[in-house]
């Protein structure tokens, strides 16, 4: 049976694996010249269970709109005459209702904690090395506003498996002495010992390279134009290399992995995801002092910053901007995140040698992906994993493998078509 990956990102490659171990002929398409060349290309870093807690939640509406006009906000909302986004946000309104924030949570956690273990069996059989480290993910607080609300998510999160503990300053300054120079100034931390980090795109390509030597077949600087259905099925799919050449591909089963572009493709079948494009920033610093450099992967809530150390690399992330499918780095933007890293700790990196990465998450309203069977019965989800597709992406992968081969995922999560 042969099956055509769209998508050679975290969530194409992975998907595109365990089809692979359950016997598929798989073929990956992709745009890009090599894997994890987009929105894997240089994200935060983190596998990160705990952070759990969407976007939209009961502290967000009022966060959003003392944030409209500023132009470094956290979370940025840049209206635009666009029906997709305004039906995004009221979605995304819909879910901050503390009952859905709970229910999404639950989700978001189940397959977290499912993911990460795949990753390790998979790590383990594979002898991937992608600059992982086990150190946990701290979640620090320079508010005790912020601190305070961590409470509620962190208990539902520890009865759901995930063991995020509350810790106080000098606990958190223990965990990651880097903290120290903001000792005065910290409310207290979450840290969760079981939570890592890695570079994503290094896990990618190194995965695909596996599937390469495993028989699966790779289409790079083939662009998807169309997905095409005859008859309530999937009949083909219409792509363009890089010669400018149409082709025609056929498969009995398809898996959509395109992030953020997947809602174009399938909108001519008569399918609306409720996918719209998060622009998030990165910035990569070499180490300058080792002495200020963190070593534990950090979660800054207030800002809304991830911090990871990828070898001799320091890898801060975040934010997102609601902007369509512009792809600008915004340097504004990027200078708040350089001020932030030098406030947390100053000196660490090198500041005159930062580069700057922007790419498009593609985020539901709830945080929840999709993953799953459409109601054309050969074509299948795995996108809508916004900012925790690197957390989520064993254990995507593997469920969506198991759903085309007729099994039963080994995870409670709420499958679309399920």
């Amino acid at each position: 049976m042969k099956v055509i990956v769209l998508g050679a990102g975290l969530l194409g490659v992975t998907s595109a694996y365990f089809l692979r171990q359950q016997g598929f002929d798989v073929t990956v398409v992709d745009r890009q010249a090599a894997p994890g060349a987009e929105t894997s290309f240089a994200n935060g870093g983190q596998i990160s269970v705990s952070h759990a807690e969407p976007w939209a939640n009961p502290s967000a509406p009022l966060k959003v709109l003392s944030w409209l006009a500023r132009e470094d906000a956290p979370l940025l909302f840049r209206l635009r005459a666009d029906a997709q986004q305004w039906r995004w946000a009221l979605q995304f309104l819909r879910e901050c209702s503390p009952w859905r924030t709970r229910r999404n949570i639950e989700q978001i956690v189940k397959l977290g904690t499912y993911s990460r273990q795949v990753l390790q069996a998979l790590r383990e059989a594979c002898g991937l090395n992608y600059q992982q480290r086990s150190e946990g993910i701290l979640h620090f607080y320079t508010s005790l506003r912020e601190f305070e609300g961590a409470a509620g998510p962190t208990a539902q999160m520890r009865e759901l498996g995930c063991d995020r503990r509350i810790i106080n300053a000098d606990e958190a300054v223990r965990i990651e002495p880097a903290l120290r120079h903001i000792r005065p100034q910290l409310a207290g931390a979450t840290y969760t010992a079981e939570d890592e980090s890695g570079d994503a795109n290094a896990f990618t390509r190194e995965l695909a390279a596996r599937c390469a030597q495993d028989g699966v077949r790779f289409l790079f600087s083939h662009a998807v134009t169309a997905l095409r259905e005859v008859g309530g099925k999937m009949d083909h799919v219409e792509v363009t290399n890089a010669d400018g050449q149409f082709q025609l591909l056929r498969a009995d089963a398809y898996v959509l992995a395109l992030g953020s572009f997947s809602t174009a493709l399938v909108a001519p079948l008569r399918m609306r995801l409720p996918i719209y494009p998060a622009k998030g920033y990165s910035v990569t610093l070499p180490i300058k002092d080792e002495a200020f450099a963190h070593q534990v992967s950090l979660t800054d809530d207030e800002y809304k910053l991830v911090f990871s150390r990828l070898g001799d690399r320091l890898r801060i992330a975040g934010t997102a901007e609601l902007n369509g499918y512009d792809r600008d780095l915004n340097r504004t933007r990027c200078d708040a995140i350089l001020r932030r890293v030098e406030q947390l700790f100053p000196g660490a990196g090198d500041i005159e040698s930062a580069s700057f990465w922007t790419g498009l998450r593609p985020a539901t309203p709830s945080n929840v992906p999709l993953i799953g069977r459409t109601r054309l019965h050969n074509l299948f989800l795995n996108t809508g994993h916004g900012t925790l597709g690197w957390t989520h992406a064993c254990g995507s992968g593997k469920s969506v493998a198991r759903i085309v081969a007729g099994l039963k995922p080994e995870v409670d999560f709420a499958f679309v078509g399920a």
